[in-house]
């Protein structure tokens, strides 16, 4: 027993190594720094740790608060991306390390749980030695995806209720047990309560594996040549010389048995020739659907049970957002055929780590030329673990269960999105999820990118199962081999010196700190902004400053943010729809002036507005200078862009 727990504990402190090593030099800048920019999506995550801890500290419910849009009412935050178990680990520690250190520390602790669940599933899943686990959990947890996202969707980097989710699924199956039904859904809730994204990628990983547990999709015994088949063909044939046509500027109008047809774009012939091949492909294979014997029907009271266990912990979120819906409140952008998010690009999966450092200095730094592609499409995967992968299939005879092939590629291929990008090119091919972003509630995951994080965590379960169908064939070379392996994953994975950002607030916020009036701040430029649209030019950095000064903003941003909330700001305070016209960079019209002073006095006092806070990068001088005669405000202090004003006692 002792032995046992030496070696879990080896697995624990290896991680905690690994952790360090690969955010170096993090661990010594805990206080002062971040690996994501505190000006940008990194900011949202800070300030959600730190207002569920003020939420909590005054006695309030941490699913709503006041401290931004202060002037809407009490928001609720059921459809914020809220982080609710990150926020709930942060909890103790912010009182005493601060709100920046406990931010960093709850991201380690993060990375090293996440490579230790996977290393408990791939120890269920597989025939892995506890080293080649330690490996696959290395892979996943430090992989370039999951890096990526460290460094502003720190959500998503928290991905341990993925593997925790399959770990129990897989006992669930085996044993029966209703224990394991209720881990099934606590780790299903787990997920949500990191992400909503994560919540539905356990919903979809859920169907995948009772769908390829029960039944199997053989080929059918050969038949003879269909009649019609040729019809298939022929039509195939027309369509992609359409396309070809089309690709070379050929479109237009033309009649085809006397009906016209106009072809200028190729959205819809790509879709119809993809959809007259894939029919081709299927009369050619003949899949046939075979269930398995003897997998009686799955209990009910077990789904019963884990279906309660998933209630529970997020029913405070289940409310919010039942209300907003019977409100009329909840927020669903729309999706478009053309225009939705796009996916990742089909040969990014295979570009070297685009973290490590000589990366970095041969090809350029992404994550600071181009953050949001960077942290949103990088989509890397392994190279050394692939090539072990394909070797085992060639040389080991390795055949892993296919559920586990079938969750690798059906996923990446949802990554994809709804039209296939090679190489910077639009194919307009489309792919599984042009169809599937309309089903309710997979749609709900609307940035197909992010499903390269379950790709990932597919391809380290995959590795460690080589790793141990390679040692099974070889056993003498056994440890060799997985030493020369762990160098050459270490080699490549590696992404210090990770790029640090100043965690420094400006002096002019300390000063705001020190006045004890429970007074609100305006920050100009002035907005609010949500996950997919904004009105004005809110700057995120604003609610990371508001983590010092810890007063509340008249603007913000949240994930999603109901149309009938900003109109009714705009309705009920004209100034603030002067603001936001003027924050979008337009000058001010007379009337827009004659306004902004006729009701200055008023909004000051209406609104308990104690700071004006203006950044003078994206203010003009005309409109600051509108806003300070208008208000009657008086400067404070200056930092650098930063000018704090107070409006003057009358």
């Amino acid at each position: 027993m002792r032995r046992v727990r030496a070696s879990q504990l080896a697995v624990v402190l290896g991680y905690v190594l690994v952790a360090c090593a690969f955010t170096w030099p993090l661990p010594v800048q805990l206080g002062s720094h971040l690996t994501g920019d505190p000006g940008g999506d990194t900011s949202a995550y800070v300030w959600n740790q730190w207002v569920f801890h003020k939420e909590v500290s005054q006695g309030h419910n941490p699913f709503g608060t006041e401290q931004i849009l202060s002037l809407t009412g009490r928001i609720d935050l059921s459809q914020h991306n809220y982080t609710v178990f990150l926020n709930v680990l942060a909890l103790p520690l912010i009182s005493a390390f601060g709100v920046v250190t406990s931010f960093n520390l709850v991201y380690l602790a993060m990375c090293v749980l996440t490579a230790l669940m996977t290393y408990g599933l791939v120890r269920r899943a597989t025939a892995a030695t506890r080293f080649e686990a330690f490996l696959a959990g290395m892979v996943f947890a430090w992989s370039p995806v999951l890096v990526a996202r460290s460094t502003g969707h720190f959500s998503l980097a928290a991905a341990a209720p993925l593997p925790a989710f399959l770990w129990a699924l897989i006992n669930a199956e085996h044993d029966r047990l209703i224990k394991n039904a209720v881990l099934v859904g606590l780790c299903m809730a787990w997920a949500a309560l990191c992400d909503a994204y994560f919540g539905v990628y356990c919903l979809m990983i859920a169907g995948l594996y009772v769908a390829t547990t029960m039944v199997r999709i053989t080929r059918a015994a050969p038949a003879g040549r269909r009649p019609w088949t040729w019809l298939l063909d022929i039509l195939i044939v027309c369509f992609g010389g359409l396309v070809g046509g089309l690709m070379v500027g050929l479109g237009g109008e033309f009649a085809v048995f006397g009906i016209a047809i106009k072809a200028r774009s190729l959205y819809t012939p790509v879709l119809i020739l993809t959809v007259l091949v894939v029919a081709r492909l299927m009369l050619w294979w003949r899949p046939r659907v075979v269930r398995m014997p003897n997998l009686g029907p799955l209990p009910l009271k077990a789904v019963l049970v884990g279906v309660l266990a998933f209630i529970g912990p997020l029913a405070p979120v289940l409310y919010g957002t039942v209300e907003r819906i019977a409100d009329g409140r909840f927020v669903s952008p729309k999706v478009f055929w053309r225009s939705s998010p796009r996916g990742a690009d089909l040969l990014s999966f295979f570009d070297p780590n685009p973290n490590h450092p000589v990366m970095r200095a041969l090809f350029g730094d992404l994550q600071t030329a181009a953050p949001t592609v960077f942290v949103e499409y990088t989509t890397s995967l392994s190279l050394v673990a692939l090539i072990i992968v394909i070797s085992a299939f060639a040389v080991a005879k390795f055949r892993p269960r296919v559920g586990w092939l079938w969750l690798t590629i059906g996923f990446a291929l949802l990554a994809l999105g709804p039209f296939v990008y090679v190489a910077g090119q639009n194919t307009f091919v489309p792919g599984p999820w042009a169809l599937l972003r309309y089903v309710t509630p997979i749609g709900l995951a609307r940035m197909p990118s992010r499903f390269a994080i379950v790709v990932s965590l597919g391809v380290a379960v995959l590795l460690a199962g080589s790793l141990a169908a390679i040692g099974a064939r070889w056993p003498r070379r056994r440890r060799l081999i997985v030493a020369v392996v762990a160098l050459l994953l270490a080699i490549e994975l590696w992404p210090s010196p990770r790029i640090l950002y100043s965690a420094e607030i400006s002096r002019v916020y300390d000063t705001i700190a020190q006045d004890p009036r429970p007074v609100r701040v305006l920050s100009l430029p002035f907005g609010v902004r949500d996950g997919v649209s904004s009105a004005g030019n809110f700057r995120p950095r604003s609610q990371f400053n508001q983590t010092r000064h810890e007063k509340p903003l008249i603007g913000g941003y949240l994930s999603r943010i109901s149309r009938r909330r900003i109109e009714k700001m705009r309705t009920e305070y004209p100034t603030l729809a002067i603001l936001i016209t003027m924050s979008e960079a337009n000058p001010l019209s007379d009337a827009e002036r004659a306004t902004l002073v006729a009701r200055g006095d008023r909004f000051v006092s209406g609104t308990d507005l104690g700071y004006v806070v203006i950044d003078a990068r994206f203010v003009s001088a005309a409109s600051r200078q509108a806003v300070i005669e208008a208000w009657h405000l008086e400067e404070l202090e200056r930092d650098q862009h930063l000018t704090l004003y107070r409006p003057a006692k009358r």
